[in-house]
This record gives structure tokens, sequence and C-alpha cells, in this order.
């Protein structure tokens, strides 16, 4: 049984927070710069400059790419031989990311749901952080964080359609919700697709297919396939570089399938800004 720190997670994961704070990860980067490259409006390439611009001065000066930093969400695969001394995995997260959002000086976003005040002096600064975890094989612990910030959250879409309706109800639906989201969530954007399961199941993976690097295609062809489709028609809509019109709306389309239930077809469409902040650490 291999044994790791409470108190090395929380230095790996503190770190992860602060740097992709201010740090466009490389992926998101190179997919901008080729929407800027591709881009026919002269209005939307002038918008995606500015974003590449920022992009550098965020990384230059240490400062947030966004004023909405987002709230913090982990995918954890636990390896079934580690073990965690000093403390719970759990703990360790929420602690490594109160301490990033406050030294970071990260906006503190979480508030209860009904009166809308804030629960840093309650719950902590930025916390609970929404932590997905998995048991696999092996001794070790992969964590994937990503900060989601809420014009992105706030147009994401869930719904179950007939299994009648088939590839192209996913599809219409999927325009749909992206017609619908226009300018709110910062474009261009990336667009993560749950299909199957249960409706839990697919909201969770189409948060999780927002965690692939950028426009990496899906290991099943045909599902590759459907993303390109899907790809074509999003940029079809013309909503362009923050609303402003144009060819490139949508940077990439990732589509995570499951299984699902032989009387019904769950879909879930959730959305990331240009601005994908993201990030992966071993331990």
């Amino acid at each position: 049984m291999r044994e790791i720190s409470y108190d090395d997670i929380v230095k790996s994961v503190k770190s992860l927070v602060m740097h992709t704070a201010s740090h466009l990860p490389e992926d998101a980067l190179k997919a901008i710069e080729k929407a800027y490259e591709e881009e026919k409006s002269p209005v939307a390439k002038s918008v995606l400059k500015q974003i590449l611009d920022n992009a550098e001065l965020a990384r230059e000066e240490d400062r947030p790419l966004c004023q909405d930093t987002g709230l913090a969400v982990y995918f954890v695969n636990v390896g079934e031989e580690v073990r965690v001394i000093g403390g719970h995995l759990r703990d360790a997260i929420n602690q490594a990311t109160e301490e990033a959002y406050k030294e970071g000086y990260l906006r503190a976003s979480t508030c209860d749901c009904f009166d809308r005040h804030n629960l840093k002096d309650e719950i902590g600064y930025n916390l609970p952080a929404i932590i997905h975890f998995d048991i696999v094989p092996g001794d070790k612990i992969e964590i994937e964080y990503a900060a989601k910030g809420g014009g992105s959250e706030n147009v994401s879409r869930a719904t179950v359609l007939a299994p009648a309706q088939g590839k192209e109800g996913i599809l219409n639906f999927v325009k749909q919700v992206i017609s619908d989201a226009g300018p709110n969530p910062c474009p261009p954007i990336i667009v993560g697709v749950g299909i199957g399961g249960t409706f839990e199941k697919a909201a969770i993976s189409s948060k999780h297919a927002l965690f692939r690097e950028a426009g990496q295609p899906n290991p099943d062809p045909s599902v590759a396939e459907f993303e390109q489709e899907i790809l074509f028609e999003l940029n079809k809509l013309g909503i362009g570089a923050m609303g402003m019109g144009g060819t490139q709306t949508v940077l990439a389309v990732h589509v995570e399938k499951n299984p699902c239930h032989i009387a019904s077809l769950p879909v879930s469409v959730n959305v990331q800004c240009h601005s994908s902040r993201h990030g992966h650490i071993t331990l």
C-alpha cells in the first residue's frame, strides 16, 4: 500500500489551482490561435486578438484570466492501493482550494442558493469544491481540475430525448442550446456533450468532456465523426467571438457516450468559455 501525505496533496493542488487561474492551458491557447487564423470576420478577428493579448498579460503579470474565477471542479481517480496519511483526501482538496483562492486573490463565488449570501465565512472561501471521485486500479491519485465560471454554466442544459430521435435529435438539441446561449458564455466556446447513462450520468459526462484536451477526438471513430458534425453545424450559427458574428463560435466539441436504458436517451450539454482553465496532476 503506497502512502501519500495530506500536506503533499494540499501543496500540489494549491499550486495547480493558482497556476491555472492565470496561465491559459496550451491546448486552449492553440485552439484560440487557430480560430484567429481561420476567422473570416475582421471584427471577430480583432476580438480574438484581444483574447490572446489578455492571455499573454495574465501570464506575464500572474493575474487572473477573468474576474469570474469560477467554482473549483475536480474529477479525482483514487488508486485502490494508495492511502492518504495525516487527513482525508476530500479535506485536503478543499483546504488547497481555499488557500489558493485566498492567496491568489481569486473571487469567492460560493453563495447560499436561496438568500444568495456569500458563504466564505461559514463553509470556507469558495467552498465546498465540486469533487467527483472514482476508485481505480493502481497506487496513484489522478486529479483533474477546472475553474467553472457562471456565464458558461448558466447556459448549460440537460434533457431526456425519445430514443427514436437518435443522432438527429441530439444534434438539434445541442444546436438549440448553443443558439439560445448566444454571446452569454463568452465564445468561442468548448462544448461538452454527455449522451446516455441516466439523467445525472449524462450531465456529469458532459462536464467531464470539457477536461479533455481541446479538439482531441473521441477514441471511438464514429463518435469522433459525430463531434465534427456537431462542430460544423454549431459554427454555422454565426455567433462568433463574444457574439460579434463570425465563423469561429466553437473551438471544439467533445462527446462522451454511455450505455443507457432501452426507453430513454439522456443528453446533456455543458459549455466552457474561451478561458478554458483546466489542469491535471498525478500524485
